[in-house]
């Protein structure tokens, strides 16, 4: 009996050390596991966006609001280039006829599971019962009315710049479209993209103001970021984040994979041969001299934009920092080194 005694108490003691090592392993493999996930996609695919709590306020009206407004959304922003459906094959004259900001499905660019939602003021289709901060919120931080985050097309990370007086005439402005009854499935994004974009909001929380119109380039700079020029001409790498170095380099894919963006910087690979006139004429007619623009390059919203507005945009665009970066559009799509992507004259990064 005495032996079986101390043969319990050995047994015991080697079961309690086991414990213990396996308990100490598995704090390790946590531990490490934390480290991982902090040091890669970090912890809001799990736990939600970052997102503040909406307000009770609301924007007054009033006619110069209106009209800013209006010019925002239906220029310098695009918001209808996404919200309302026309042919992109030619979207001059189909847009003038869409009934604007009745939303519109992603397939033309080969993602048939994004959906640019209803934003006019029916109550039940669109953004009616929305509340002015819960617009405000999904404008400019990315987070929808229930705090989901918004997937990043809607470019929310260049709306981040609107001031406040405008992104208020923007949401008065849309309070006036008129209200439009469609049935649009909702965006199916796909795992895990569905958890990664949790990383991309960010709140705004303090005050944001528009620069003096009369310094050229800081309010070039204003109308490139909120026009979101980098979204469409800045690469991207496989976790969504902006190529170093080739900011506004070109080489994002747009209609299904078949257009790529161009270098709008000053590289000679870009454009440096623009000069005020040849750029106003792109903007305005949707062709550079002989070459035409592709459609999905939304020149035909922009084509309205002030003068005083697109020149200041293209004494900001001058002043970039070279990106050397060769995209050509009318040459057989190869593997580019740099961007990743298929495009033009890729194999000659």
């Amino acid at each position: 009996m005495r032996d079986d005694g101390r043969r319990k108490i050995v047994a015991g003691k080697r079961l309690s050390r086991l414990k213990k090592v396996i308990g100490y392993g598995l704090g390790v493999l946590f531990a490490l596991l934390a480290v991982a996930v902090t040091l890669t996609v970090g912890w809001r695919p799990f736990i939600g966006p970052k997102a503040r709590p909406l307000s009770a306020h609301r924007f007054e009206s009033t006619p110069s609001r209106l009209e800013r407004g209006r010019y925002l959304t239906e220029n310098v922003l695009g918001c209808f280039g996404c919200h309302s459906q026309y042919d992109l094959k030619s979207p001059e004259t189909s847009y003038a006829a869409a009934r604007k900001g009745g939303g519109n499905t992603m397939e033309a660019d080969g993602m048939p599971w994004l959906v640019a939602p209803n934003i006019t003021p029916d109550r039940e289709a669109g953004v009616g019962a929305w509340s002015d901060d819960a617009l405000a919120r999904a404008i400019r931080e990315g987070v929808s009315r229930d705090g989901r985050a918004l997937f990043p097309a809607m470019p929310y990370g260049g709306y981040k710049h609107l001031s406040d007086e405008d992104l208020a005439s923007v949401i008065i402005y849309l309070r006036t479209l008129e209200p439009v009854k469609s049935e649009l499935p909702k965006s199916e994004i796909p795992f895990p993209l569905s958890r990664l974009i949790n990383n991309a909001p960010e709140p705004v929380v303090a005050p944001v103001f528009a620069p003096d119109r009369s310094d050229a380039l800081k309010s070039g700079e204003y109308l490139v970021r909120v026009g979101d020029c980098a979204g469409c001409h800045t690469p991207r790498d496989e976790r969504g984040q902006p190529i170093r170095g080739l900011e506004y380099g070109g080489g994002n894919l747009f209609a299904g994979g078949t257009v790529a963006s161009a270098t709008i910087t000053p590289d000679a690979t870009g454009i440096p041969y623009y000069d005020e006139a040849l750029f106003l004429e792109a903007m305005r007619e949707g062709h550079v001299k002989a070459r035409k623009l592709s459609p999905a390059m939304p020149w035909w919203l922009y084509r309205n934009m002030k003068d005083e507005d697109l020149t200041q945009m293209f004494a900001y665009l001058r002043t970039l920092r070279p990106a050397a970066h060769r995209v050509d559009n009318t040459e057989a799509p190869t593997f580019c080194k740099l961007c990743k992507q298929k495009h033009g004259l890729g194999e000659r990064n």
